[in-house]
This record gives C-alpha cells, sequence and structure tokens, in this order.
C-alpha cells in the first residue's frame, strides 16, 4: 500500500503543480487513496520531493521542468526532423530522420507535454504514448501545424 501511494504522489506531481500537502491530500482522495497529512508528510521526505524556487510546487530533486526555452527547442525539432507520423487510437508512431529519434524523444519528454504519458525511441522511431485518444488527437493537431508549417 505505501509503495502505491508513493507511486501515486509521484505521478500527481509529475503532472500537476501541487503546493500544499492538503491539496496533494484531496488529488489522492480523488484517486482512492485515503491518507492522513502526518503520512503524507513522511512521503514527501522519503521520496525526496522539494519545493520548487518559483511557484512552491512539490518536484523531485534534480528533474528538469517545462521551460519556455525547452518547448521552443522542441518546436524547432519537430518542424525540422520529423518527417511524418500516424495516430493510432492513443499511440502516436514519429518517423525522424535516421539518428534523430532519441533526440527528440528526450525533448518530448523534457516539455512535459500534458498529452503524452511517455516515450519509446529507437533510431528514426519514436512512439508517443497518449493519455486517451482525445488527448492523441490533440497532439495530432499540434503537431501537424508545425510538420506541415
Amino acid at each position: 500500500m505505501k509503495s502505491w501511494r508513493q507511486s501515486q504522489i509521484l505521478d500527481v506531481v509529475d503532472q500537476e503543480a501541487v503546493t500544499s500537502q492538503e491539496e496533494l491530500r484531496v488529488r489522492l482522495s480523488a484517486r482512492g487513496i485515503q491518507a492522513t497529512q502526518a503520512t503524507i508528510s513522511r512521503d514527501l521526505k522519503e521520496l525526496g520531493l522539494v519545493k520548487r524556487a518559483g511557484d512552491g510546487a512539490y518536484v523531485r530533486p534534480g528533474v528538469e521542468r517545462s521551460s519556455p526555452a525547452t518547448d521552443e527547442q522542441l518546436r524547432r525539432a519537430v518542424a525540422t526532423l520529423v518527417r511524418n507520423f500516424e495516430r493510432v487510437g492513443n499511440l502516436v508512431v514519429v518517423r525522424t530522420d535516421p539518428g534523430q529519434a532519441q533526440g527528440v524523444a528526450v525533448l518530448v519528454d523534457r516539455a512535459q507535454l500534458p498529452e503524452v504519458v511517455g516515450t519509446i525511441a529507437g533510431d528514426d522511431t519514436i512512439l508517443l504514448i497518449g493519455r486517451g485518444e482525445d488527448a492523441s488527437r490533440a497532439l495530432e493537431t499540434r503537431w501537424n501545424g508545425l510538420v506541415k508549417g
């Protein structure tokens, strides 16, 4: 139970800006996890989560957060390195120039796109796993504008 709760805490703080233990308790409760403030406090300490300077949100130490510079790098990479992509349900298969898939996937990961759960990259292919068909459709629309200009 503890490891599941802690994995859910990490999932919540990776996806949202959570600034208080009470806010985190409410988010966990919405996921069916009941925990006291004291338990959450211990979990935060054990997980090594820290508060970000800018907005006070909990984050993993050393995790790069999305920034305008990262977003711009991703925009340029998609516009210049992506040759085509195809959405199949909640998955998006992206084709890049040879040897470029991993670099583009790293930028996708750093940008922390809300539509994307994760990426898997090879030499010239990336598999983007979407948070559902609607999220994948939104990602497809956004990338269509970047790739096709």
